[in-house]
């Protein structure tokens, strides 16, 4: 079924529950107010194909313009919310953007947009507004409450994370001559995956401009499902929202994992999960200790996919499969290769770089180079965005990423392993690991660690890391040195900023 569908059989239910002050967002109010927007886009001469760049924090208006683009056969692009004026305005000009909209709070960084994107003609600005941009509300409430005559269906264009250089735009040929109306792909593999359903309660604790949260709030609208959202991720505050709203389905990154389990035993188990059937994390590899002891507590309900942005590659594992694989993100795609630097696929159980198979029409906009390096050399039909894993027993592991691993006396070392077996020790909070140059080793294995509160930075602090580490992986894999810092620079998805990490220490 289609929002408008849900909206006709169940107005008023709550569409959407903002968790800061409980804004209720219903089924009719999405449907209206997305297809008054669909109408303002259409008289201001935003055609199919065009494109929509949405610059917005968690937002009750988000998801609306997110609608208004996907039954109007445009493409909108999410731009993450804390971007700064320079990659903002790279994105817009980048995709083509006809219409930007934003918020006030976003104001101090949308307010010199204009004049940097002047392709761009349509400025909405909501709650509040600036010079150069029209107030939402007052816009869509001169539209008429009608849908377009041919509601085609729209997509979604999203803008890589950006953790290894400049962001770019993955685009898909978009869907030609279907209708909003008709069942979108990735509604049916969640309903028959993860059990949505009208019945579901999803906690979002992510950004929505994200790649996976935006694509979970679609299929949760298009089943009639509520969404809790959050407008930023508190470890407590997830709990009290699971109990509180008796949430069935969530979403997660291992990072979130990690601080659930950090807080006090008696804090956390006084909260009460049991209405959870699905928890599913992506977006990085879990530690197998962190792993397990989540389903420890909230039982085999904690479901892995493994996948990307900008890439077909596409795993999934039970906590059933995973205790007997642990560590392994799910079997194999069809089509899924490990090859060498060749492009040679490798034998099982040796690492190399994961490719898919190229069954989708896909390619990094505005960057043919960019886009033929991901081919594999041999065979044109595979994909990867530069993990590198390997195959055994039949099921996928992840080693790491290209450009992250450290090559330290010839031997390669992939920082997940390290970080994995770091993130375990009790002063911990947080933990990067990268190389550092090494003029007899070439690098060596610097950690960068947030300390858990209450925790002195000391040289006693650092040799007990180093030594507890030691006693959990092989000693050359082990960090010479751990740097302390009050915060890693972790994006609001979860996912680490390492790139930056990596070119500060290069820099000095």
């Amino acid at each position: 079924m289609f929002l408008g569908n849900w909206a006709d059989k169940t107005p008023n239910k709550p569409a959407m529950i903002f968790a800061s002050n409980g804004q209720v967002v219903t089924y009719r109010e999405l449907d209206d107010r997305s297809m008054q927007l669909a109408q303002l886009f259409h008289a201001r001469g935003l055609r199919v194909g065009d494109r929509v760049a949405l610059f917005m924090e968690n937002n009750p208006r988000f998801m609306e313009v997110v609608w208004a683009a996907l039954r109007s056969g445009l493409e909108i692009v999410p731009v993450n919310r804390f971007a700064l004026l320079d990659e903002v305005s790279y994105i817009v000009n980048d995709s083509g953007a006809k219409a930007f909209v934003t918020s006030s709070a976003r104001a101090d960084v949308a307010r010199d947009v204009p004049p940097a994107t002047p392709q761009c003609h349509v400025l909405l600005m909501c709650d509040g507004t600036v010079d150069g941009f029209d107030a939402y509300e007052a816009a869509i409430a001169a539209q008429p409450v009608a849908p377009l005559g041919e509601a085609w269906a729209g997509s979604i264009m999203p803008y890589t994370s950006g953790t290894t250089g400049r962001p770019k735009g993955v685009y898909r040929k978009p869907p030609q001559g279907q209708l909003i109306s008709e069942q979108w792909a990735t509604t049916t593999l969640f309903e028959q995956e993860y059990g949505f359903g009208p019945d579901m309660v999803y906690l979002s604790p992510a950004p929505l401009y994200h790649g996976a949260p935006i694509r979970f709030a679609r299929a949760i609208h298009s089943v009639g499902g509520t969404l809790i959202v959050m407008e930023k991720f508190d470890e407590r505050r997830a709990l009290e929202l699971i109990e509180r709203y008796r949430v069935t389905h969530s979403q997660w990154v291992p990072t979130m994992f990690v601080r659930m389990l950090r807080l006090p035993r008696e804090v956390r188990e006084a909260f009460d999960v049991s209405s959870l059937r699905f928890a599913v994390h992506a977006a990085a590899p879990c530690p197998v200790d962190i792993k397990r002891e989540m389903i420890e507590w909230w039982g085999p309900i904690i479901y892995e996919y493994y996948g990307a942005t900008d890439g077909c590659v596409d795993t999934q594992i039970s906590s059933e499969e995973w205790l007997r694989h642990p560590g392994s993100v799910g079997k194999p795609a069809p089509g899924m290769k490990i090859c060498d630097d060749s492009g040679e696929p490798v034998p099982d159980g040796e690492e190399g770089f994961i490719y898919a198979e190229w069954n989708c029409d896909i390619a990094y906009l505005n960057d043919p180079v960019k886009t033929a390096s991901a081919h594999n050399p041999k065979y044109y039909n595979l994909w990867t965005v530069g993990d590198i894993g390997y195959v055994k027993d039949g099921y996928l592991y992840l080693s790491g990423r290209r450009g992250f691993t450290i090559i330290s006396g010839g031997v390669n070392i992939y920082p997940q392993a390290v970080e994995d077996a770091i993130i375990n020790c009790e002063m911990v909070r947080d933990v990067a690991v990268i190389g550092v140059p090494n003029a007899l080793m070439g690098e060596e294995v610097k950690a960068v660690v947030e300390l858990m509160p209450g925790v002195a930075a000391s040289p006693e602090t650092e040799a007990a890391i180093i030594a507890y580490t030691r006693s959990k992986i092989a000693a050359y894999m082990a960090p010479r040195s751990v740097d302390f810092v009050d915060a890693l620079p972790r994006l609001p998805t979860g996912k680490l900023y390492k790139q930056g990490l990596i070119d500060k220490y290069r820099a000095k």
